[in-house]
């Protein structure tokens, strides 16, 4: 329980990490990086966990999104896709982990790759949904302008995971 709260409020810190961006209403922000190392890290049951919880804290009224904002109504306007795609993401990196894919570097990029993909794919899906755009203008919004970001944050977690691996059998050890 203890690492399913603490992999939230990770989540929920690097959420605040926030820029803006003045052409979407979707800013760059440190969630995807946290998102990635959550599921790497607890693996699939406890990294969903984790996320569904931050989820459900938000949706509660705690200010765990991106600058600090929460409630229903996030969840309902153009980022709440990439919300729930940090729920899937972090399940499907945790399913990968728990099959060795954290165990090499080159894996481990691919397993975040892959995390990446399906949240970025949710966002965008709700980007569309929410705004009425077409194709190109919900590319404009949800992917193009964040995809440096993306491939600099998935490499990092892949490089951070074996410490983020080490501190977690680390706890257990000691709890």
């Amino acid at each position: 329980m203890a690492f399913v709260i603490a992999g939230a409020l990770f989540v929920a810190l690097f959420a605040q990490l926030s820029i803006p961006l003045p052409f979407t209403p979707v800013p760059i922000t440190g969630q995807t990086f946290a998102v990635l190392l959550v599921g790497g890290a607890l693996g699939s049951t406890c990294g969903a966990a984790s996320l569904a919880l931050y989820l459900i804290l938000g949706v509660a009224g705690a200010p765990v999104y991106a600058d600090h904002v929460h409630g229903w109504e996030v969840i309902h306007g153009a980022t709440g896709g990439y919300i729930v795609g940090f729920l899937i993401a972090a399940a499907l990196v945790g399913y990968l982990a728990d099959r060795g894919w954290d165990r090499r570097f080159a894996t481990a990029g691919t397993m975040m790759l892959i995390g990446t993909t399906f949240s970025v794919l949710c966002g965008c899906i709700w980007v569309q949904h929410v705004l009425h755009t077409h194709l190109e203008k919900t590319l404009e919004y949800g992917l193009y302008p964040f995809i440096p970001g993306e491939i600099l944050k998935l490499y990092l977690a892949a490089a951070l995971l074996p410490g983020a691996w080490a501190l977690v059998r680390k706890i257990r050890r000691t709890s």
